[in-house]
This record gives structure tokens, C-alpha cells and sequence, in this order.
């Protein structure tokens, strides 16, 4: 079995679902006390956001390459990011450790070409959803178009992410915010629904709507599960 290495900590809330979704699938695949190997580097949040709405993106690159060399340092065999944003600088992340880095968007991307769907709406932070290493990745690789909320829709989701979901809170006003979101992407033509913060599958869940919805926790940690199983 290979080690998985996780750069965590953005939020740790979703890290924690990390961790057990990974050490879930080992038990699930080989039975008995199975259990993942795997490190985990955790940042600090709070500096990560700050740099983040700064828009310091050379610094955050030096934080999370960092972070990747201490994983390989550390004997992890290949990289996680668990998160959707700091996949910004992911390439950057892969060459400095010099071991693999299975990217998100792949994940999420194979995932949606198995279900036959070309249109997809995309819930993030602002940054993964108005900038290009992420839909841009989905169109290009995979021949997905992405379409994403309107101004007012995207200022709803990245606020909950960041002032809620990101301090554990989950609230049913703010789900219900989501759901109508979600249905005007919908309307526009959207045949699944992208949850591509990690912390959306905490307030979101498949019986909320009516369309499918990709987990990018679920589907990236699986990803994690049968690549270190290999």
C-alpha cells in the first residue's frame, strides 16, 4: 500500500472528512482492521485565507510547495491538496516534491464523463469559480463546460464558505440559499452540480436537489484509495 500524503488544514473541517473517508475506503476494499498509511500536513487557516483575498498567490505557491516537500520528507508516496482552490498551484506543488499529485479536477472529471454529462454547474470559493485552473481544467482535459452562479449568487456561496462552513457552522437557511442556486444553475442548462469547495458536501447533500452531484471530497478521496492500492 502507498502512503498517501495530505496537505490539509483549509479547512481542517474538511480534512477531517478526509481522513476518514480514506481510512474508510482501505477498510472497504481489504476488510478486517485495514487502515490507510497515510501523513497529513496541516496549515494554519488563518494565514491561508489572508494571503488568499490579498491575492498573494507567490506566497500561498511557497506555503503549499513547502508542504509538499515535507509530505515526500516525510515518506508519502504520492500528494492529495484537500481542497479545491489551492489546486491553483498544484503543478507547482507536484514538481517541487517530485512525487505524483492527483489533481481534483481529474477526479471530478472522469467522474462526470462516466455519468455522459457536458454541462455542469460549478459552487466553490470566488477563486474557483471566476478563475480558469479549474473549469478551465474540466473543459480542456475532459470537454466538460462549466457554467457558474451569477455575481450575486457567487458573493452567496463563497460568504457561507468562508463565515460558516469553514467554522463548523451549518445552517438550514444557508442550505436552502444553496438549493435555490443550484436550481437556477439548473435552469441554465446544468446537468450535475459541482460541489468544488470541500466544505459544500458538509451543508449539501444528493437529496437536496434533483440533479446528480459530484463530491469532490468523496470522489478525490476514492481516488486516493484505489491509486494507493494499485
Amino acid at each position: 500500500m502507498k502512503v498517501i500524503g495530505m496537505i490539509g488544514g483549509m479547512s481542517w473541517e474538511s480534512s477531517l472528512e478526509y481522513y476518514r473517508l480514506v481510512n474508510e475506503g482501505v477498510k472497504t476494499a481489504l476488510g478486517g482492521l485495514h487502515s490507510a498509511r497515510c501523513l497529513m500536513y496541516s496549515v494554519e487557516f488563518a494565514e491561508i485565507e489572508a494571503l488568499q483575498h490579498r491575492g498573494a498567490w507567490d506566497e500561498l505557491t511557497d506555503i503549499m510547495t513547502d508542504a509538499g516537500q515535507r509530505l515526500r520528507k516525510g515518506g508519502a508516496d504520492f500528494i492529495l491538496i484537500c481542497t479545491n482552490t489551492m489546486h491553483r498551484m498544484a503543478e507547482a506543488v507536484e514538481k517541487e516534491a517530485g512525487i505524483p499529485l492527483l489533481h481534483i479536477a481529474d477526479a471530478t472529471g472522469e467522474r462526470i464523463r462516466s455519468m455522459n454529462m457536458t454541462k455542469v454547474g460549478l459552487l466553490g470559493t470566488k477563486f474557483t469559480m471566476e478563475q480558469d485552473f479549474y473549469k478551465g481544467r474540466l473543459q480542456e482535459k475532459y470537454g466538460i463546460e462549466v457554467i457558474i452562479p451569477d455575481d450575486r449568487g457567487r458573493d452567496v456561496i463563497h460568504s457561507i464558505i468562508y463565515n460558516e462552513l469553514c467554522m463548523g457552522t451549518i445552517r438550514e437557511d444557508s442550505r436552502m440559499r444553496y438549493v435555490d442556486i443550484i436550481n437556477e444553475l439548473v435552469g441554465r442548462g446544468a446537468q450535475g452540480i459541482v460541489l468544488g469547495c470541500t466544505e459544500i458536501p458538509l451543508l449539501v447533500k444528493q437529496g437536496d436537489v434533483k440533479v446528480p452531484i459530484f463530491d469532490t471530497t468523496a470522489i478525490h478521496a476514492k481516488a486516493a484509495v484505489d491509486f494507493a492500492l494499485q
